[in-house]
């Protein structure tokens, strides 16, 4: 008797075990994070899901009712082929979705807006008093955090680059590569850019992912709650290197960060315009690098994509020269027609707007507006009297309308 349940129970273990083999390999990082953000955004799936199943969930198990309910050997089923409606089956066919739409489109509207990237942290934590709910993006100052007792956010500047991560601290002057620190329940705003081609920078157990760009800016706003050692990487096919363009985030105490900054002081080089353009190249696999020096605005050189020397930056484009003094440089092309015309400088935006009539092809208008009461045309849709009507002008001075160009009065452009 005991064999016979030993079997039995061994029968049932081998009967879970290949489920057990499938789940092993899954990663719950995302239905268990370790930063605020990251869970308000779990419990949003988890909420819309709910919602979900709610219509899922009954239409599949009355599916299955009816294909049993009334199968062809059924012969006690009730058959009425000549009901066709029913007040309240159609309040519940339509009331009950309608409600859950409703619901998922105000959770889905309020959480667009309170879990904003670019918006200022309302909170630190569940369990921590909040500083301001539903704050408009900007006005969550620094000096209202301190004010709140939360430490004021670490800023860290983000560079996707072929095909490895570099971190920029500026407010500690350091900086690495493909590895990042935090202290724990500290909010932390992150800035980001690309130097080549679009890259998505993602920690699951922080926040969700932001695409980085180049040229552009964009911003995550975001905390960590547990002290752990955090997988990172890019979740945007980035070309041939794409696979190892993973790194390390250490969420640790405010000791531990001042430890970890001091390491990378004592250990790391500088970083100038020119060891950035060298670790700019593509590579790939590249192992943690530090540096205990940045140069000045490097972050911004990067966005405005000038750091090699003499490139001229994109706001200097849009704003002036490298001097500043003129206005179309770096997007101009060569004055025509001597310099005479509206634009009289030695260069012009170029754009048909700015440039002379005779220069852009145009010349008089042969579809002057004609007055419909001299002109003998109708008002009504689809008149025939209308055919040529915009070629018509009215008499004036004795002349008389013709609709031949070249022997009509002009409206000169």
């Amino acid at each position: 008797m005991i064999v016979e349940k030993t079997v039995s129970r061994a029968k049932k273990w081998l009967a879970v075990l290949p489920l057990a083999l499938l789940t092993s390999g899954c990663n719950w990082v995302v239905m268990s994070p370790s930063g605020d953000i990251a869970v308000q955004q779990r419990d949003l799936v988890l909420i819309a899901t709910g919602l979900m199943l709610l219509i899922i969930v009954p239409v599949i198990c009355l599916t299955l009712l009816f294909a049993f309910r009334y199968r062809q050997s059924n012969k006690t089923a009730k058959y009425e082929p000549n009901w066709d409606h029913s007040v309240g089956l159609e309040l519940l066919i339509w009331g009950i979705p309608l409600l859950i739409i409703i619901a998922l489109g105000a959770l889905t509207w309020t959480s667009t807006h309170l879990l904003d990237p670019y918006r200022p942290l309302g909170r630190i934590k569940p369990d921590a008093p909040t500083l301001a709910n539903n704050v408009p993006v900007g006005n969550l100052v620094d000096k209202q955090q301190l004010a709140n007792g939360v430490g004021k956010p670490l800023e860290v500047q983000v560079v996707a680059l072929d095909w490895k991560w570099l971190f920029i601290y500026p407010e500690y002057g350091i900086a690495t590569v493909n590895e990042l620190a935090a202290p724990v329940d500290r909010p932390i705003r992150f800035q980001m850019t690309s130097s080549s081609v679009m890259n998505a920078f993602y920690i699951p157990a922080l926040a969700g992912m932001i695409y980085t760009m180049p040229g552009m800016q964009t911003t995550l706003n975001a905390v960590i709650n547990k002290p752990g050692n955090y997988e990172g990487f890019s979740s945007n096919y980035s070309g041939a290197g794409f696979s190892g363009m993973r790194f390390r985030f250490h969420g640790v105490s405010d000791a531990g960060f001042q430890a970890w900054v001091n390491q990378v002081k004592q250990r790391g080089g500088g970083l100038n315009r020119a060891s950035y353009l060298q670790l700019e190249k593509p590579s790939e696999k590249v192992p943690v690098r530090y540096y205990n020096a940045v140069e000045a605005n490097m972050f911004k050189l990067v966005v405005e994509q000038c750091v090699q020397p003499g490139k001229v930056c994109m706001s200097q484009m849009m704003h002036g020269g490298k001097g500043g003094g003129d206005s179309h440089a770096g997007m101009a092309m060569p004055g025509v027609n001597g310099g005479k015309g509206p634009q009289d400088s030695s260069e012009r935006v170029e754009g048909a707007l700015m440039k002379d009539a005779d220069e852009k092809g145009s010349g008089n208008h042969w579809t002057a507006p004609a007055d419909i009461k001299q002109d003998g045309a109708n008002s009504a849709p689809g008149s025939q009297s209308n055919r040529n009507h915009t070629m018509l002008m009215p008499q004036k001075n004795g002349l008389t309308p013709s609709t031949m160009p070249g022997t009509r009065p002009v409206a000169n452009g």
